[in-house]
């Protein structure tokens, strides 16, 4: 049996699938200790690190949508070929979920909601003649037929999107109601008075009210998305919705995989350094001060741009467009992880410093406990929340520093979705006139929204893991 498919695997999504491997084994482990549970349960009562988390969760699921590659077979005529003959064209799960903002493709610039290009253009009459009008677009608004119905008919579908919305959502709650009056058993009059007051000992109210945000957003989408550009075009005519959808799998693999590069570097130098001292402080010193007296910006350019000068010499190996992407994205995410230990390293040497002179660790040095099982046991568990601190503001600034680089031009590849490339792209479009706004727009509202969620669900487990702050 031939597959209408040919699965592509690159070298990201293969660290996604480890990624979320190695989170599941996480999970499992933590479910079996109890002083793991512990803080995780102090979690899961805060109503925001959850409301957040429902936000986290739908950028994750895209991510991951985002991170399933394959190439279509092609059904045309195969004479002399021997097997099927598949597109060269890599897509992703999400292409499919979201074809209609993926092929509804316009000549130029178009406002949200627009039913006409945003400039003028030469359109030549039946008559022979020519003149300078703005053109009817091609799909935004393609089903009316009279342009003035344009309100009713958003009207009439945004009002589906919320019963749609509402009934989904209705479903839901039906569902945790059930399950409340269950854990404990109690009736369902009061299940669903504690469930209104928040009163739950899972704030399922404030999990409840972020996820009908959710819903409602991607109802809106699938009955919008079809019919207009709900955030417009860009200057070739491409939907802006989907550029930052598909921008958000970039965005994550910046921030995640940069810091699980940095990561391991920073703590174990940083402990190591304040741990030991001596010679080993001295030389974990000397390296991140040398480090840090480079401009990182140097550094990466220097990465980079050997890099693409590997990869235009090597043009062969590289079977299509999204293997390029993926391999200059990787070594940027290793690029940026390299040049950005040293601060943390920093902060987790002093930290050491002065934990390896209270009273347990010195006990445990005066009964023979090795070092190693010290710094393990002891040590880095009381320096996570400083690690959690500093990811999360890490995994912020990175998010920022992809715009910064593709500015410069040594981000991403310019033709990969990604929020730095919307910015740098907008940044001409501001000094149109009149303004061309929804690109940045676009970019910073779903860069807002992932960086603020990912601050408040990092900040309730910092309280968590914190031993200092434990009762």
């Amino acid at each position: 049996m031939v597959m209408p498919f040919k699965p592509v695997i690159l070298w990201t999504d293969a660290l996604i699938y480890l990624l979320l491997a190695v989170s599941i084994a996480y999970g499992i482990y933590a479910a079996r200790h109890e002083h793991l549970r512990a803080p995780w349960r102090q979690v899961r009562r805060n109503p925001l690190a959850m409301a957040a988390l429902i936000v986290l969760a739908a950028y994750i699921l895209t991510g991951l949508a985002d991170s399933i590659h394959f190439r279509m077979r092609l059904n045309g005529p195969q004479t002399g070929v021997q097997g099927p003959i598949y597109s060269p064209q890599v897509l992703s799960a999400l292409d499919l979920l979201c074809a209609p903002l993926r092929t509804h493709v316009e000549q130029t610039y178009s406002a949200p909601f627009a039913l006409y290009a945003f400039t003028p253009q030469m359109v030549r009459l039946p008559d022979g003649s020519h003149v300078l009008e703005y053109p009817r677009l091609r799909y935004g608004g393609a089903g009316l037929k009279v342009p003035g119905d344009r309100a009713r008919d958003i009207t009439v579908r945004c009002l589906r999107a919320g019963a749609e919305s509402l009934l989904l959502w209705a479903a839901i709650v039906g569902a945790v109601v059930a399950w409340c009056v269950r854990q404990p058993p109690e009736s369902l009059r009061s299940a669903l008075t504690r469930l209104a007051r928040g009163e739950t000992d899972t704030p399922w109210r404030a999990m409840l009210a972020s996820l009908g945000a959710v819903i409602l957003f991607i109802a809106a989408v699938a009955n919008l998305g079809g019919a207009y550009h709900i955030l417009g075009t860009d200057q070739v005519g491409q939907d802006v919705l989907f550029e930052a959808i598909k921008s958000i799998r970039t965005g994550l693999l910046i921030g995640t995989l940069t810091t699980l590069v940095m990561l391991p570097f920073a703590l174990a130098m940083g402990v190591m350094a304040g741990y030991f001292g001596g010679w080993v402080d001295d030389l974990v010193q000397y390296i991140y001060t040398t480090l840090s007296s480079i401009p990182s910006v140097l550094l990466i350019v220097a990465g980079v741009l050997s890099l693409d000068l590997y990869m235009a010499n090597h043009a062969a190996a590289y079977d299509n467009i999204a293997q390029r992407q993926d391999v200059r994205l990787l070594s940027l995410c290793v690029i940026l992880g390299v040049t950005s230990w040293t601060g943390l390293c920093r902060l987790l040497r002093g930290e050491t410093m002065k934990l390896r002179n209270m009273d347990y660790i010195q006990a445990a040095v005066a009964l023979g406990v090795r070092s190693r099982r010290i710094m393990t046991r002891h040590i880095i568990p009381n320096v996570m929340h400083i690690v959690l601190i500093y990811v999360v503001l890490n995994f912020s600034g990175l998010v920022l520093a992809e715009a910064v680089l593709s500015y410069v031009g040594v981000g991403v590849d310019p033709s990969m979705n990604s929020w730095g490339n919307m910015i740098n792209g907008a940044r001409l479009e501001m000094a149109r006139d009149p303004v061309v706004w929804w690109s940045l727009a676009a970019a910073f509202l779903f860069m807002f929204t992932l960086v603020l969620a990912a601050n408040l669900f990092a900040d309730a487990v910092r309280d968590a893991f914190d031993p200092r702050m434990r009762k």
